[in-house]
């Protein structure tokens, strides 16, 4: 195919859609499904049992799809799959699933990770989620929609970060972050709401009233943090509330950071 370098290493089985574009020194290992016009710029590394989606553009030195960093890993047969229209800058790594976290590494669509970022195995990661430059995730986080993580940030294994979360550069987090909060500082607290980000969003003046007035009742309200989360759901008309409801009361193994 004459938009594959000559210089590249394609190896028997490799999937690669006709309109692909792999440059040179890249190498694809025999288990990769590489979908309509992704670009490997250079010196790019894709093996293992992974699947690159649409549009997605990878850039020099990532290696995406090696095996999990964890030494309970024995081999086990897993996946990584990367969805459509991604921007995977330089230096960037995703590992696969491991057998005991479901066996599968998932990130959405039109993601930006920039350089030196890092996806651990079995991480959920949602639509248009930004990593800022060598932010990480141990393994098996889950990060929903519109995150954004700041640069030189990283997350607590089996963390969840809620939808629309803001975290800023260099900020350790070690537990739970609700839908739209704010997170900042070298200690990881929570400080607030994503008013920029919702805004940006054209979330409503309404929602965002009642996104502020719920999060004053989860810092100040009476009964534990669950609790006043529960009386939340019973009380609001917003789907933005409902959401960090839904989030606060689902499982997980982790505690939650609470407004301050």
């Amino acid at each position: 195919m004459s938009n594959i370098h000559p210089s590249a290493i394609i190896e028997d089985g490799a999937q690669i859609d006709a309109s692909v574009q792999i440059g040179p020194f890249c190498v694809v290992g025999p288990e990769v499904v590489l979908k309509a016009d992704v670009i490997l710029k250079s010196h790019v590394v894709v093996t293992g049992n992974t699947v690159v989606g649409a549009g997605t553009v990878i850039f020099p030195f990532a290696v995406i799809g090696e095996i999990p960093q964890d030494l309970k890993f024995r081999g086990e047969k897993t996946a990584l799959v990367i969805g459509e229209r991604n921007r995977i800058r330089e230096h960037v790594t995703m590992n696969c699933g491991t057998d005991a976290g479901g066996g599968i590494t998932r990130v959405g669509d039109d993601g930006l990770f920039m350089a030196g970022c890092h996806v651990a195995h079995d991480c959920i990661v949602g639509d248009r989620v930004v990593m800022v430059n060598n932010s990480g995730l141990a393994g098996h986080c889950v990060v929903e929609d519109d995150v954004i993580l700041g640069g030189l940030s990283g997350v607590h294994q089996w963390v969840r970060l809620g939808r629309g979360a803001i975290i800023g550069a260099m900020t350790k987090i070690t537990n739970d972050v609700i839908p739209y909060g704010l997170v900042q500082a070298p200690k990881g607290e929570l400080e607030g709401l994503n008013l920029i980000g919702l805004k940006r969003k054209g979330v409503s003046r309404a929602d965002i009233t009642a996104l502020r007035a719920a999060y004053q009742m989860l810092a100040q309200g009476e009964g534990t943090f669950q609790d006043r989360a529960v009386r939340l759901g019973e009380e609001t008309d917003s789907d933005y509330v409902r959401r960090i409801v839904a989030f606060i009361t689902a499982e997980t193994d982790r505690h939650f950071l609470t407004p301050k």
